[in-house]
């Protein structure tokens, strides 16, 4: 289940939830990962819990529910000694606890989000493409100042590959020297990119993605706020790939058979079949197709990574890698400048069929 929240009216998006579903803030159940769970769990009860982490894996998989999760916890629970915290076998949180509902309306004052925030100057409005320096600067005051209530200052990081360079070293400064008590999350699909320097100051917690039966439990968690027949519930979870978020996009049929074709045409690269691939990019220029367009860069960005990540030589690899700095600069200058989708997604597969070429010359 999750805890109800009504969203505030006029309140703009946020850009680290799927629309449609509750903020994981919200969430008071957790579904796998149980390892990095105990992880998290005993090295808080060792007295000697690192300052920074970072939670990596897919997306969906339950790695931000696990970091408010976990700082739940810690508000709950400040002294690592505790009773309650050396006998306890999970980080859950009694849903009546008063941190519950101050972390759900986002009332604690020793915790800050860093996240893409909303543009509101420009018409219409969206959220900005990367967190800003200035999103940074304003976060660390909670880091500068005493903690309120003499406990623990937390700061989670949604996403780490949202963050600028300036802003990964402001960052940095503040993860260098942290005050008593602090800790860092970084929420990340790929902690590769993270600035070195940033990961060298951090624990690496990496999760799995989860099975077809956590999935459809998730979904099922979630009550009114997502309705769906039993049937579809399960073959969204089967083509889910372990991600909860996916499993949501595809209760869809038709967001679900999108992705199919998308893949299809993925999967006869290294020839590219542009008249499957004009259809595709056609249907991203609708305005109420914003949806599609998630899915269709998640799945790009997805075929892109397991061939980076597979048992290859070095020099198969490395086009996967030019591919995918090209067409995240792509991306991310088509969303800062509201650039045509349709071009995107063209130039998108001239640059997947490249590499794929040359992976096997």
């Amino acid at each position: 289940m999750a805890v109800k929240r009504k969203r505030d009216e006029g309140a703009p998006p946020e850009s680290d939830v799927l629309e449609g579903a509750p903020h994981p803030r919200l969430a008071t159940r957790f579904f796998g990962n149980a390892a990095a769970e105990a992880t998290l769990l005993g090295a808080y009860r060792s007295g000697r819990l690192p300052h920074c982490w970072i939670f990596g894996g897919p997306e969906g998989i339950g790695k931000a529910t696990l970091a408010w999760r976990f700082a739940r916890f810690l508000f709950a629970h400040p002294d690592p000694a505790a009773p309650e915290v050396q006998e306890a076998r999970t980080l859950s949180v009694p849903a009546d606890h008063p941190v519950v509902a101050r972390i759900a309306s986002l009332g604690v004052g020793d915790l800050c989000l860093l996240r893409r925030e909303w543009n509101a100057k420009v018409k219409p409005g969206r959220h900005f493409t990367e967190i800003r320096i200035d999103d940074v600067r304003a976060a660390s005051n909670v880091f500068r100042l005493a903690s309120s209530s003499g406990g623990w200052r937390i700061c989670i990081i949604d996403s780490a590959e949202d963050l600028n360079a300036n802003s990964a070293n402001a960052l940095l400064k503040l993860i260098e020297e942290p005050p008593p008590r602090s800790v860092f999350i970084f929420i990340s699909q790929r902690p590769g990119q993270i600035l070195p320097t940033i990961r060298s100051r951090s624990r690496l917690l990496m999760m799995q993605g989860l099975s077809q039966e956590d999935i459809a439990s998730a979904i099922a968690g979630l009550g009114d706020d997502v309705v769906r027949s039993s049937d579809d519930v399960a073959k969204a979870s089967a083509a889910a790939k372990g991600s909860v978020r996916h499993a949501l996009t595809l209760l869809d049929p038709e967001r679900l058979a999108f992705e199919q074709r998308l893949e299809s045409v993925m999967n006869e690269l290294p020839r590219v079949n542009w008249k499957r691939v004009h259809e595709i990019a056609d249907r991203l220029t609708l305005i109420s197709q914003i949806d599609f367009y998630e899915t269709a860069i998640a799945s790009v960005l997805d075929w892109l990574d397991a061939r980076i990540h597979r048992e290859a030589p070095i020099a198969a690899l490395a086009p996967y890698a030019r591919a995918w700095e090209k067409i995240r600069g792509l991306i991310k200058e088509s969303e800062a400048l509201n650039l045509d989708k349709r071009a995107l997604m063209l130039m998108i597969f001239d640059e997947l069929g490249r590499a794929e070429s040359e992976s096997a010359a």
